[in-house]
């Protein structure tokens, strides 16, 4: 059977791609795969292939040589290992290595400045100290050229199973080359007292646990109504395929929706592109911190293996993916893509006053989710597939705030706020980037600002009640740079000119937004500079299959702009072409002493809606519920 272009990677192709890039010679030991994962087709070899036209599948392996500021990506054919590209590129950092990253803590953990620190402090048990590697960001620090650097935060823990983000080791900071494993340099700002409280959320530290929630089962004793066949998926009209990305973690492809015996595109590909936590921390010992968990970690990379009931409850289909470790051995990673229905509710409903009947619907969804652990936070990706033609994402946001220690007799900073005794937790934001490869009904896109406005008053308003809607084409990637405007609800249309529904009107999807901050580090700072997707919450370009991170490939110590913030400034025409939609959202995160041991979820994102690209409404043919009485015959 002749492989999807779009299908997973498999350990067979992983294998002989790795192998093909060390039989060149041209790779010592020394060498280090960063990531392994399927090299995309574009929309013309995707559409080749549904023509019935063969495409060759590719693997494409971001590769460090060595020590230096160096990447190497290889592109190779499978399954016969033929080298399609190698590109050699000076000055660039792909995301931390979770090797080199062990390797800082080792060398800081040798060391004996850190060990004379430490023992200022009373602490002399090297096993107790919990070692965070942060990328270190770009601040034009000469110590850092030509090299790759992680900045160290160390945290207490006094038995392993401990909270250490409850015990900040406060005031003293380390930068380690974590390519050579060399301390760059030690910085003690003094000695902070230890916060008491041991944060613990553990249930045998939080008793008496609740002994009155009973148990909620979901069962669906005929089984679930979607379909898998390798990573596509059928569910309800729905199809898609579904991978994860080492870098974007969890990925949609080819989203359709079946409408009259015709089955209608309406994504090519959605993915997290990027995502950046910025602190708002100005003082010396934090005011780096910025982390972009994407490129610079890879929310892929670090996917869960997901548990039946805790994870995900009902009946689950799990995919695995295929990468390879650091090494370039293949690597399985087991149940990191949940499935499962969802009661949601009603869908519609309506009783009619005049003969007395009533008909209802309930809502359902498809859930397909993927989660990170990236450091000290979790983060849920669940997009959702409604039976009304409607698309989600949610963003679920939990773990453990980044901390610092203050005395009790200290005031709080501004930018902070105390969560516990002797501790405090940074104002942040979480701003993540969500690339939209936009196909509403397959053709040329282009995307229109809606706004409801007040009319003015005048003949045409008398009682001064009116409200009209305008509607704007975005011409150009300057004009496509936007904002959101919840009084005058704004919303954005992707539609397809070149197809109308009955009413004679372009179909069309609109992206209704959810949370949207924007950065508010200042514009001329490091991080205002090298996160310039974050400053907008709309973004529209033409389609380029080179460009698929908003930040640039490689923001990893990168200094200067780049991605969204560089390519639009070409101003390119965004009508009579493919387009491609790019959504900042986020959060800004005030802590509160309720995110404390553990955060509860917090939610963002937003949604896909159907405007006018069914010529009514979809769902009207789900089946009323089996219970007699909730629809009057």
């Amino acid at each position: 059977m002749t492989s999807h272009p779009l299908d997973a990677l498999t350990t067979d192709e992983v294998s002989v791609a790795v192998t093909a890039a060390k039989a060149t010679g041209r790779l010592t030991e020394a060498a280090r795969f960063v990531t392994v994962s399927l090299h995309e087709p574009t929309r013309s070899e995707v559409d080749s292939h549904e023509s019935g036209r063969a495409v060759v599948r590719r693997v494409h392996l971001t590769v460090v040589p060595g020590p230096q500021a160096e990447v190497i990506e290889i592109v190779v054919a499978v399954p016969d290992g033929r080298i399609v590209e190698w590109v050699e590129q000076d000055g660039v950092r792909p995301a931390l290595l979770f090797e080199e990253s062990f390797n800082a803590i080792i060398a800081l953990y040798e060391h004996p400045e850190w060990k004379a620190a430490l023992a200022t402090r009373g602490i002399t048990d090297l096993d107790q100290v919990q070692v965070d590697p942060w990328p270190t960001g770009n601040f034009g620090v000469a110590a850092e050229e030509d090299r790759r650097v992680v900045r160290c935060i160390p945290y207490l823990r006094e038995s392993p199973g401990a909270n250490g983000y409850a015990r900040p080791i406060e005031g003293l900071l380390a930068r380690v080359d974590a390519a050579r494993g060399e301390v760059i340099d030690i910085v003690d700002f003094g000695v902070v007292p230890m916060p008491p409280d041991m944060g613990s959320y553990y249930p045998e530290d939080n008793g008496p646990i609740r002994s009155d929630l009973r148990p909620l089962e979901i069962t669906q004793p005929d089984g679930p109504s979607f379909r898998v066949e390798g990573n596509r998926i059928e569910w309800q009209g729905w199809s898609v395929r579904v991978t994860l990305d080492p870098t974007e973690g969890l990925v949609l492809h080819d989203l359709a929706i079946a409408d009259g015996g015709r089955r209608r595109q309406v994504l090519r590909r959605a993915a997290i592109a990027e995502m950046v936590v910025p602190y708002g921390d100005p003082g010396p010992i934090h005011g780096w911190k910025n982390a972009f968990d994407a490129g610079e970690w890879g929310l892929g990379r670090m996917a869960n293996s997901l548990t039946l009931g805790c994870d995900c409850l009902g009946e689950i289909h799990y995919f695995d993916s295929v990468t390879a470790d650091e090494h370039g051995r293949p690597t399985v990673m087991p149940d990191v893509i949940c499935m499962h229905e969802e009661d949601y509710g009603i869908l519609w409903k309506h009783h009619d006053m005049h003969s007395g009947r009533t008909e209802v619907r309930r809502s359902r969804r498809l859930v397909i989710s993927s989660i990170a652990t990236v450091g000290n936070y979790e983060y849920g990706f669940y997009w959702y597939l409604y039976l009304d033609g409607t698309v989600q994402l949610e963003v679920k946001l939990t773990g453990i705030m980044s901390t610092a220690a203050l005395s009790d007799d200290e005031p709080v900073p501004p930018h902070a706020r105390r969560i516990a005794p002797g501790l405090t937790a940074p104002v942040h934001q979480h701003l993540f980037c969500a690339r939209l490869d936009m196909a509403v009904d397959g053709g040329l896109n282009e995307v229109w600002e809606t706004e409801v406005i007040s009319m003015p008053r005048g003949d045409d308003n008398p009682w001064g009640n009116g409200m009209a809607v305008e509607s704007t084409r975005l011409e150009s990637e300057l004009a496509a740079r936007r904002r959101t405007d919840p009084a005058r609800n704004r919303t954005w249309r992707i539609v397809n000119p070149g197809s109308r529904n009955r009413l004679g009107d372009p179909v069309g999807y609109k992206l209704l937004a959810g949370a949207t901050p924007t950065l508010l580090a200042h514009p001329d700072s490091s991080i205002g500079r090298r996160a310039g997707f974050a400053t907008e919450n709309l973004w529209v370009t033409p389609y380029d299959p080179a460009q698929r991170r908003p930040a640039g490939d490689y923001p990893n110590q990168h200094a200067e702009p780049d991605g969204l913030a560089t390519w639009t400034e070409a101003d390119r025409s965004i009508v009579g072409t493919d387009v491609v939609v790019w959504h900042t959202f986020g959060v800004t995160h005030v802590p509160r002493p309720e995110d404390w041991p553990v955060m509860p979820v917090e939610y963002a994102g937003f949604h896909l809606i159907p405007v006018g690209f069914f010529d009514g409404n979809p769902s009207l043919d789900v089946p009323a519920t089996t219970a007699s009485h909730c629809n009057d015959d």
